[in-house]
């Protein structure tokens, strides 16, 4: 190391912070005009190395501000003050078709940060830094409570606010990849939401976890709203608007669709599109395209959810480059419907250019296309979502907002009306 180099110094702020939190990266006592990469290497919590760099010149007085200053080059460019989170991807040599999910929400994502001499392009691992600063990017709040629930056949994990409540409540379902997801619960919980993330695709009985919200104290019952990403729309807007038992405040659809037959149980449906997987195209890569199994759009008024008797606000979230739903073709269709049915000022679409399939939390990385396995088929598929990096980044940072202010906007009336 050049002796001019020894007293660079680097700092993260806050260091410690919620995944969707902005943090500050800044490098000091460089020599002038230096050139510098800085460098994010993060252990995922099944034991994958991701990694994500960018090329900085120091300025007159040997200062980088990742916040304010532009990348040259590497993951990412421009002045992106997150793009050292949002474009991390596999280290090189991982095995192909990784995402990156966290688990164990209990636990921080932690992330080494950390600045090397020279415009580096590989080999971090054998480089020495010139400093380096260790980051904790949390999805649970202080005080915000993870609760395990098995009642009535239930597997779900119910996340409750810091406080005493009554809470509003999400119900928070993903799509057909089955499993019990807590992130996105655990980041609604710690903005003042109580939600609930449950593995519906084991019983498909969603009633049951609405009435657990319903009936359970601290949660304000008249006040529930669903979040759905994929298949999980589909159940989302047919409990909204069928369901005998919901009595939904509002509903939020990310990239999906309201193509269903409704002479149909649920389960009955992901099966059959599993089945019709094998007829769908495949890319040069050997990617998996799905968007086609729901084009053309039907006009059969028995093969979709009738949106024009909704009578609860709903927010569309669209990629426009979604590879997997025709989510965009839905919508318009959506759109269509309810503006017939004289109810489209209860439609909110936000719709994103060069945006793929897995819109999620902020600064959670991008990937094009993952392995994924649907439930009841015994395959992994190598899924092509679609988006491109840096766009479909800002759509989820972009979006993720205008998810929490709708929600809040949907039962501040209520807990005004409970405080009085």
């Amino acid at each position: 190391m050049d002796e001019k180099h020894r007293c660079v110094q680097l700092s993260v702020n806050p260091s410690r912070g919620l995944m969707d939190e902005k943090f500050v990266i800044l490098v000091q006592n460089a020599p002038p005009g230096s050139e510098l990469t800085v460098h994010a290497l993060h252990q995922c919590d099944d034991g994958h190395g991701w990694d994500a760099f960018a090329h900085y010149i120091s300025d007159a007085t040997g200062r980088v501000n990742v916040s304010e200053d532009c990348s040259l080059g590497g993951t990412y460019s421009g002045i992106e003050p997150m793009g050292l989170l949002w474009s991390l991807r596999p280290v090189p040599g991982s095995k192909p078709g990784l995402r990156l999910r966290k688990k164990n929400v209990q636990e921080p994502m932690l992330v080494t940060v950390s600045v090397y001499e020279g415009h580096r392009k590989e080999g971090f691992a054998d480089l020495v830094p010139l400093a380096s600063a260790l980051v904790e990017r949390w999805y649970m709040a202080p005080g915000v409570r993870r609760i395990p629930v098995t009642e009535g056949g239930l597997t779900a994990t119910l996340f409750l606010p810091p406080g005493l409540g009554p809470f509003p409540a999400v119900l928070d379902l993903w799509g057909g990849g089955g499993q019990l997801v807590e992130y996105r619960a655990a980041l609604l919980a710690s903005h003042g939401l109580a939600a609930l993330a449950i593995d519906y695709l084991t019983y498909f009985e969603v009633n049951t976890a609405y009435r657990y919200l319903e009936e359970h104290p601290q949660i304000l019952g008249s006040r529930i709203a669903m979040l759905g990403l994929s298949f999980g729309t589909s159940v989302t807007l047919r409990m909204a608007v069928y369901s005998k038992v919901m009595k939904l405040r509002c509903a939020v659809c990310i990239s999906g669709i309201h193509m269903q037959p409704l002479d149909k149980e649920m389960k009955d449906i992901l099966r059959t599109f599993n089945e019709n997987v094998a007829n769908t195209r495949i890319t040069e890569e050997n990617h998996v395209i799905l968007r086609d199994l729901s084009l053309p759009i039907t006009t059969d008024p028995l093969k979709k959810v009738d949106v024009g008797r909704l009578q609860c606000p709903l927010m569309l979230v669209v990629g426009e480059d979604d590879q997997n739903t025709a989510a965009q073709e839905s919508a318009n269709d959506m759109k269509e419907m309810m503006e017939r049915a004289g109810n489209s000022h209860l439609l909110t679409v936000l719709s994103y250019p060069d945006t793929g399939h897995l819109i999620e939390p902020p600064y959670t990385p991008h990937v094009r296309a993952s392995n994924f396995k649907p439930v009841n088929l015994n395959e992994i598929l190598m899924i092509l979502w679609g988006g491109q990096t840096a766009a479909h980044s800002r759509a989820q940072e972009d979006s993720w907002k205008k998810i929490l202010l709708f929600l809040r906007t949907t039962v501040r009336a209520a807990i005004v009306a409970h405080l009085k």
